[in-house]
């Protein structure tokens, strides 16, 4: 059961990340002047959010293979 609420804090704490990050960075890349390299930020959220999923899949993994 500890995995699985593990899991889930991990997906929540993505998810939240992304709604919570995500208004911060388009204000401040808009103040900074950078709007044109905003055009292209939607190319790099999903590998981002691939990438932490696989991290904390691996960190799950490692935990499950200590623990035996």
């Amino acid at each position: 059961m500890k995995d699985r609420n593990h899991i889930v804090a991990g997906v929540v704490a993505v998810v939240a990340a992304v709604c919570c990050a995500a208004p911060v960075v388009v204000a401040a890349i808009g103040a900074a002047g950078l709007t044109a390299w905003l055009a292209k930020a939607g190319n790099v959220l999903v590998p981002a959010l691939i990438l932490c999923a696989v991290l904390i899949g691996f960190g799950l993994y490692r935990k499950q293979r200590r623990e035996r």
